[in-house]
């Protein structure tokens, strides 16, 4: 459907920084630009809009969440609240599936290289879907899909965040903070697994403020 490789390509486009904080998104030039109606950019936009990627802005059209200090901060709070809670619920709630699909995507994502020479200093595209699988597969065993997608939307916020602010940090051990939340969930460890992801979270939360003064 043209409609959704529209909205794959501006997905795409604002993940990898080509339109950055605030920018506007003029359904005409994007429609000009890959020549589709403005009707198919609009859809598109309309979905972005509804992923969290862009904002509707009244009498403005589109344009890419600018993201200040306040949202930064107020998105870093409500996965610090939420996250740890749907985590411990999955580890609650999921079943021996589920279990292996955590391991399998821990492994994908162990086995991703992070950096890549192409992308600079920035997370690769690659590590970052595999990083969103795996920190989505540990929520999945709650069942509950309004709380899945409520993870989507605020996950989309910090890898904007990610995107635009995060550099190399080797005085964090992200490696060996995903190999225990690995550990602990599959085993049924519901409090330190709930730990360990508010302890995670906190820390990435304080990496991006240090880099950019913000917070994810």
């Amino acid at each position: 459907m043209l409609s959704e490789q529209v909205h794959a390509h501006l997905r795409d486009a604002i993940m990898r920084g080509d339109h950055g904080p605030g920018d506007a998104l003029r359904p005409q030039d994007l429609a000009k630009a890959q020549g589709v109606s403005l009707a198919v950019v609009r859809e598109a936009l309309v979905r972005l809009v509804g992923e969290g990627l862009a904002d509707r802005l009244p009498n403005r059209g589109f344009a890419v969440p600018a993201f200040s200090d306040q949202r930064w901060q107020e998105t870093a709070e409500a996965r610090r609240t939420i996250e740890p809670v749907v985590l411990r619920m999955s580890v609650e709630r999921g079943d021996v599936d589920w279990e292996a699909r955590v391991r399998a995507a821990h492994h994908r994502l162990a086995r991703t290289p992070a950096y890549v020479p192409e992308e600079g200093e920035h997370y690769s595209g690659a590590w970052s879907e595999a990083h969103r699988v795996f920190h989505r597969t540990l929520l999945e065993g709650c069942g509950n899909p309004v709380l899945l997608q409520t993870f989507d939307r605020l996950w989309t916020a910090g890898e904007l965040a990610r995107r635009w602010s995060a550099r190399r940090r080797p005085d964090r051990d992200a490696v060996g903070e995903h190999r225990r939340l690995e550990v602990a969930a599959p085993a049924r460890d519901a409090d330190t697994a709930a730990e360990m992801l508010a302890r995670h979270l906190d820390m990435t939360a304080a990496a991006l403020t240090d880099d950019s003064g913000r917070a994810t």
